[in-house]
């Protein structure tokens, strides 16, 4: 794999934030946005603002509702965002594989 093939990874999935973001959503139904938070270690807000692009790009749905009188946000990866990051981690399979190919 080349540099140019690379730089094609999509960059809003390649930021560390919402690439941990996706990484858990992909694995449960739904994650809670506390869960989320506690989980990366990041602040409401810096969590709300990588949601929110997440959520532009439809790789995400956000529900927000209440559970006994609490507002209660919860997130769930998308068929376009589990693509994606399917594509994403193929993306870099390819490259890992590249590389060990170089090494030798």
């Amino acid at each position: 794999m080349s540099h140019e093939e690379l730089l094609q990874l999509d960059p809003l999935i390649h930021a560390p934030i919402r690439l941990a973001i996706l990484s858990i959503l992909c694995t449960v139904d739904n994650a809670n946005f506390t869960f989320l938070k506690d989980s990366i270690n990041v602040t409401d807000g810096n969590l709300s603002a990588h949601l929110t692009k997440l959520q532009e790009a439809g790789y995400i749905d956000i529900q927000k509702t209440f559970r006994d009188k609490k507002p209660l946000t919860l997130c769930s990866v998308t068929g376009a965002g589990r693509k994606a990051f399917q594509n994403y981690l193929e993306h870099i399979q390819r490259f890992v594989e590249s590389q060990k190919h170089d090494v030798k």
